[in-house]
């Protein structure tokens, strides 16, 4: 039976032209049946019977008081939770978000083509990758560092592309514990092209079935 996912997409501040490109490409993926959802009372309700919950390029505050809670609820007593790119934009004032992804959005520069270099080539979400990966994107910078917090699985060599601001340990990819629950969060995935990308798509597979507990 393939592992349920909730998709969330909604937006209150930027909007990614690529979204319906990504909801596509993740209901494309072996393993998983997705509801998709931009309606903050879908979060609210129960969300046991999920493996995972992806917070796919949303922005601003989309959750209602009681769909932060039932989410915390729900990461703490084992669920899965995937951020994909502007995730990281999502429910600035809410703190414990930022603790359950690991790091929050600062800036970018412009899209670009740049590499990205594997650090742990051992989790599922970077076994199918080079060992130097050339893809284009945005390049997220982050408001703080996350490397004590969790466990890099990419990083950014900001000396392939112009404007990085975090130097040379710039995390990208990331999976940590929160509670009981597993998280997994890619700063990659701005364009509509990544979602044609074999090895995007490995890397985003990998990641969701790591936070949905279907692969160590």
């Amino acid at each position: 039976m393939a592992a349920r996912l909730l998709v969330c997409t909604r937006t209150t501040d930027y909007r990614h032209d690529s979204i319906p490109d990504a909801v596509d490409a993740v209901r494309a993926l072996d393993g998983f049946a997705v509801e998709h959802t931009e309606g903050p009372l879908d979060l609210e309700r129960p969300l046991h019977g999920f493996a995972a919950v992806v917070f796919l390029s949303t922005s601003g505050d989309v959750l209602t008081p009681a769909g932060r809670a039932r989410l915390a609820a729900y990461v703490e007593a084992g669920g899965g939770f995937a951020g994909v790119h502007a995730a990281a934009c999502t429910e600035y004032g809410w703190p414990y978000y930022g603790e359950l992804l690991g790091a929050r959005f600062d800036r970018h520069p412009a899209y670009q083509p740049g590499r990205a270099v594997v650090e742990d080539p051992d989790h599922p979400a970077t076994r199918a990758l080079p060992a130097v990966w050339d893809f284009t994107d945005e390049w997220y910078d982050f408001r703080s560092n996350p490397r004590d917090r969790v466990r890099v699985l990419l990083r950014a060599d900001e000396t392939s592309y112009d404007g990085g601001g975090m130097g040379a340990d710039h995390p990208l990819a990331w999976c940590r514990r929160q509670g009981a629950g597993r998280v997994f969060y890619t700063a990659l995935g701005h364009a509509a092209d990544a979602c044609r990308d074999p090895c995007f798509l490995a890397h985003l597979s990998g990641g969701l079935a790591w936070a949905g507990r279907l692969t160590e």
